[in-house]
């Protein structure tokens, strides 16, 4: 009976983590465009707001910048009403779409004051850590969504303190992977690594980044190697974490060789650290849905 009660329940549930993980793609494709939109110097194409060029769809005036541009808001309005119809949906049982969908709302908003304003370099730090804000606890929910319920087994007295310390070590670590985008939003807003190779002004942020680069590196790795051996269901999602990291220093590092003269790859390391806080934001979801493999026994 109990069974046949769930199966509804269940299968709702997963009609919502598909949705909601649907919606987690999208929106590292959007953290993506507005790279593109960024790097192409596009975020003015479209002069007005929410309408671009007066219209929804400005043919005349269409140019690469302009469909940047164009195509960013266009992106952001479906992933909008994506995340209404999950929030609504899950009202009663997963408040964590409400506030993805409170998230949107902000990012609109800075979306609109980005152009009215006329590209602040406060306000497009602001909305490109909104976005990778959102991309965290979309990506939070999603595991919340698509992970079946823990078993309830007797712990295992092994490593009683690693076993404490988990979800906490697991956060720290995505915490301080945002943070380390928060100083490359920075430097890039104000266009100082361009600034700092072409006259040597604004050197301190892009110091500031290359520095942080390296112990963030370091904890993601360490992090990896630990869910490896602690938790091996979820080996994948650890060996991707240390592969984005790697990848995003080396994409860091052919940006300043090619003196920033190549966009894609610019766009790249901006769409991998989006890709790697979604990843660690997982990993942080499941800590917490589930205990570790060798935290419990079946005895």
């Amino acid at each position: 009976m109990t069974a046949i009660t769930l199966q509804p329940f269940a299968s709702r549930r997963g009609a919502l983590g598909a949705l909601s993980a649907h919606l987690l793609v999208a929106l590292i494709a959007l953290v993506g465009i507005g790279g593109a939109t960024r790097v192409m110097e596009a975020g003015l194409a479209c002069p007005d707001w929410p309408l671009c060029y007066g219209s929804l769809l400005p043919g005349r005036q269409m140019n690469l910048q302009v469909f940047l541009e164009w195509f960013h808001r266009l992106d952001a309005f479906i992933v909008g009403v994506g995340l209404l119809v999950q929030a609504v949906a899950t009202w009663w049982w997963r408040r964590e779409s409400v506030a993805a969908l409170l998230l949107v709302a902000v990012q609109g908003g800075l979306g609109a004051l980005t152009v009215t304003l006329l590209l602040p370099f406060p306000v497009v730090t602001a909305h490109l850590i909104t976005a990778l804000l959102l991309v965290a606890l979309l990506s939070a929910c999603t595991q919340a969504l698509l992970e079946p319920f823990p078993l309830q087994t007797a712990p295992v007295q092994s490593l009683q303190w690693l076993n404490r310390a988990w979800p906490w070590l697991i956060g720290a670590v995505a915490a301080l992977a945002i943070g380390q985008c928060l100083l490359g939003g920075l430097m890039a807003t104000q266009w100082a690594a361009g600034r700092c190779l072409s006259s040597g002004e604004g050197c301190g942020w892009l110091l500031a980044h290359r520095l942080g680069a390296r112990p963030v590196a370091l904890a993601v790795i360490t992090a990896a190697l630990l869910v490896a051996w602690r938790r091996p269901a979820e080996r994948t999602l650890a060996a991707l974490a240390a592969v984005a990291v790697v990848a995003q220093i080396a994409l860091g590092v052919f940006s300043l060789r090619l003196t920033l003269a190549a966009p894609a790859v610019t766009v790249a390391h901006q769409l991998v650290a989006a890709l790697l806080v979604a990843v660690l934001a997982a990993l942080f979801s499941r800590s917490l849905l589930q205990p570790s493999q060798q935290e419990f026994s079946h005895g």
